[in-house]
């Protein structure tokens, strides 16, 4: 059993004064899994991973009290009403990853992109070139958190990379946009050049009637071809997207699509439309996913340089590439702002870049806290999106745990007044930030979230 070093907390009078977080010096890096964090942030719990689930720990999701922490190996639902109590409540066995989730209502829908043998939960891993491999969604019913039922599989076009949910307005159907890529010539059922997403329509009164109703081209001039070099010089083609985020009472969606950006009006949940295109070809090498601010004015951008396999936290890759990009939407378009990079180096045994996190419900500003591998969590505020500032921040020293390259979080989402980071070997850590730039945040009550699938925040507790 992993057993956290003594917390280091690094205060500084400079800190104090000028309300940020300085960054370590490579010098700086703590020792294997000894804590630093800054002076407004709180570590409150670790909940270790569950010995059932023998992979690593993925994305999440929160409905009511509970949290749901997806895993290469299933997933597992923990009781979050006591967030210094959080404790398990069960977990699925259910190989394959990478089991990003989604929940509505009774739901959970989780995605399924490694090729397998047969859609139970007892598969085997098949290679994709054989027509009979599965790959795609596979829906639970969770109404029983100690016992969640597995009901229905979907299979899509390449399997199923993310997941994101857009409820229809009557709350009658919820749709399921699947985004995957990497096409084979090999592959039967993930052929090239899979310029798509699959729409899956869940009926809710009867979710096993779920079904592919449509496959819209959203590339239909093949999207941006990359470019052919070694990492890190690298830039994927678009074959597809790695992640969408819908903001449905907006009516609008951005795709993070390999090697490149995109908006899409979604109004109409069943034919979702591109309004707007932007590439980088100087810093971004696979464009990974997106979130959109509360008033849906702006959208940040991450760039997975690596996969999330390489230390990229560092002076040799430099603070372009590997980060977060801030675009403004003027008249419809995206215009770029700037970049966003954690500043703290880290070792060569690390793996971090910018990846999933979720916004912290403040009105009037514009307040993220994202999970960077081994990078740890880091908070910044955004609201001028062309100077983004880091205000928070937590990590731990390199992970001893498991082998160099193969650790750190994988999410990182406020909910409910705390910060839950989901560790790939570690397990569910909860955080608290204390400051006067979030503190209005501890107010909002949401009754879920699904980080790619956004709302507005709810009036009450401003």
């Amino acid at each position: 059993m992993f057993t956290l070093r003594r917390a280091l907390t690094l205060v500084a009078a400079v800190v104090a004064m000028a309300g940020t977080v300085l960054p370590a010096q490579a010098a700086d890096i703590p020792a294997p899994g000894e804590i630093v964090m800054s002076p407004n942030i709180k570590h409150v719990t670790n909940v270790p991973k569950p010995e059932a689930l023998a992979d690593i720990h993925t994305d999440m999701a929160f409905q009511g009290d509970y949290a749901y922490v997806g895993n290469y190996y299933g997933f597992s639902i923990y009781d979050i009403k006591r967030p210094k109590r959080t404790s398990l409540v069960s977990s699925v066995v259910c190989p394959g990853g990478q089991m990003d989730m989604s929940v509505y209502g009774n739901l959970l829908f989780g995605s399924v992109d490694s090729s397998r043998s047969d859609d139970s939960c007892n598969s085997t891993s098949q290679p994709a070139s054989v027509k009979e491999s599965w790959e795609g969604i596979r829906i639970f019913d969770v109404s029983d958190k100690a016992n969640p039922k597995y009901i229905k599989s979907v299979e899509t076009n390449c399997g199923s990379h993310t997941n994101t949910l857009v409820p229809d307005r009557k709350r009658e159907n919820v749709y399921i946009y699947v985004s995957s890529y990497n096409p084979n010539a090999t592959f039967p059922d993930c052929q090239p050049p899979h310029d798509l997403i699959s729409i899956i329509k869940v009926p809710l009164r009867d979710p096993t009637a779920a079904t592919v109703i449509a496959t819209p081209n959203l590339f239909p001039d093949g999207g941006y071809g990359g470019v052919q070099l070694p990492y890190p010089d690298g830039k994927s083609a678009t074959t597809g997207c790695h992640d969408i985020t819908a903001y449905p009472e907006k009516g609008i969606a951005a795709g993070a699509c390999m090697g490149d950006g995109i908006l899409l009006d979604i109004r109409n949940p069943e034919q979702p439309k591109v309004t707007a295109t932007v590439r980088d070809e100087t810093n971004f090498a696979f464009w990974h996913s997106a979130t959109f601010n509360n008033e849906g004015t702006k959208v940040i951008f991450t760039d997975e340089l690596g996969g999330g396999t390489r230390a990229t936290c560092n002076e040799a890759i430099g603070p372009n590439r590997g980060a977060n990009a801030y675009y403004d939407i003027v008249n419809g378009q995206l215009q770029f702002r700037s970049y966003f990079k954690i500043a703290r180096h880290q070792a060569d045994t690390e793996n971090c870049v910018a990846h999933n996190g979720s916004l912290i419900p403040v009105k009037g500003r514009d307040i993220m806290v994202q999970a960077w591998y081994q990078g740890g969590i880091s908070v910044v505020d955004f609201t001028d999106s062309a100077h983004p500032q880091e205000i928070a921040f937590f990590e731990r020293g390199p992970d001893s745990t498991a082998p160099a390259l193969s650790g750190g979080f994988w999410s990182a989402y406020y909910y409910n007044g705390y910060i839950y980071g989901s560790d790939f070997n570690l397990g569910l850590d909860v955080l608290k930030i204390n400051d006067w730039r979030t503190d209005r945040a501890n107010g909002v009550k949401m009754r879920s979230l699904n980080a790619q699938t956004q709302t507005s925040y709810p009036e009450h507790g401003h």
